[in-house]
């Protein structure tokens, strides 16, 4: 997301060459979805840039390939998540959890598989798993959701939430809204945290009006989150994006109000060079 077309020159300056764009996006966001790695395994070396831009404490949330999550769907991968964590290695500490989005055939009954899979994981990485199957969050009885919970609990992984509730609440009004419509899912929103580490995703709408008017829950869940010790991470985003990173400054400035104790984020980088002139 950090050579996201849209913000070269408003709020990151423009060009940057490629081992400068994240540590210019990490002046903005403490925070990061590393949703490339879903589409190929970086190269070592790239993996390397990307630590040397940001500090220790910036967080990684980086998505498992689909080879291992949605075309083996956690089976015979022992090769794939070989190559995938020896890639991801010189990141350290700054991975804050490994990302399993699962598609959305990926039901009840595929929860063996799952918990297989986490049981092999290493342990020297906290897990997240992200579901789309409205089988866990349709069902009044909360069966399916109560096993996914077991599931995620024996091996200490978070469930993410993936808020798209204020995005569905109207007809779309925007080509990347309408396109948004037909590739996100449509799920009830879930506020349970499971582990110390919970994970949001909110998807608003390009009217900035009716995205925060959309967050003002997460406003009230986070605080409280934040006031029973947990640390959570939360990633604010709109149909095209446009307007994301003041928007994720402006989420955490709403948060901070209710806890002050929170760490302000840092100072942007001028988005225009510097000159003496």
């Amino acid at each position: 997301m950090w050579t996201h077309t849209p913000w070269q020159g408003r709020f990151l300056a423009h060009p940057l060459p490629p081992a400068e764009r994240l540590r210019a996006y990490a002046s903005w966001c403490d925070a990061v979805e590393g949703n490339t790695t879903f589409y190929a395994t970086p190269a070592r070396s790239t993996v390397e840039t990307w630590a040397r831009q940001t500090g220790e404490d910036f967080r990684f949330v980086v998505k498992l390939p689909k080879t291992i999550t949605h075309e083996r769907r956690l089976s015979g991968i022992d090769e794939e998540l070989s190559a995938f964590l020896g890639a991801i290695e010189p990141l350290g500490p700054r991975v804050h959890a490994l990302w399993v989005q699962l598609p959305g055939s990926f039901g009840p009954g595929d929860l063996g598989a799952l918990a297989a899979f986490l049981r092999r994981l290493p342990e020297s990485y906290r897990y997240a798993v992200e579901v789309r199957d409205r089988a866990f969050f349709g069902d009044a009885s909360g069966v399916a959701a109560g096993r996914l919970e077991r599931v995620l609990g024996a091996a200490g992984a978070e469930w993410i939430t993936f808020d798209t509730t204020t995005l569905f609440r109207t007809p779309p009004t925007s080509d990347a809204e309408r396109d948004a419509w037909t590739k996100k899912p449509r799920v009830p929103r879930r506020t349970v945290a499971l582990t110390d580490r919970p994970i949001v995703r909110y998807l608003g709408r390009d009217a900035t009006d009716l995205t925060v008017e959309g967050w003002r829950h997460w406003v009230d869940v986070v605080a409280g989150w934040l006031r029973e010790g947990r640390s959570p991470t939360v990633f604010v985003h709109t149909p095209d994006n446009a307007e994301a990173l003041p928007l994720a400054r402006r989420f955490h400035d709403e948060v901070r109000a209710l806890v002050p104790e929170v760490k302000p984020l840092p100072d942007p980088e001028p988005a225009e060079p510097l000159t003496l002139f």
